[in-house]
């Protein structure tokens, strides 16, 4: 499985890249504070109900959570379904906002 860090997505978004990020929270937590991915909670992922991001999979595909053991599955999973450049958010949420806030 591949990883990306908190300051290499950061840098990304700040020279106006855009990433296909993938929230793999429960709505409540993305309510809260989110990056701008495409919510798509775990257990959709887990029921393979991925059809709003399947034009992606041929792209990076950027998957984050909390604090990225959600993420770290859900990356797995997508890479089964066919998702050939998914990367895990190391850290999740918890990591960013510890480097950078809210």
């Amino acid at each position: 499985m591949q990883t990306i860090t908190a300051e290499e997505v950061k840098a990304r978004l700040d020279a106006g890249e855009k990433l296909n990020l993938v929230d793999v929270r429960e709505p409540h937590e993305n309510a809260d504070f989110n990056i701008g991915g495409i919510l798509l909670p775990l257990g959709q992922v887990q029921m393979m109900q991925v059809d709003n991001i399947e034009n992606l999979k041929s792209e990076e595909v950027i998957v984050y959570c909390r604090s990225g053991n959600r993420s770290g599955q859900a990356t797995l999973l997508l890479e089964t379904m066919g998702f050939s450049n998914a990367k895990n958010l190391s850290g999740g949420m918890l990591g960013w906002v510890e480097k950078f806030g809210r």
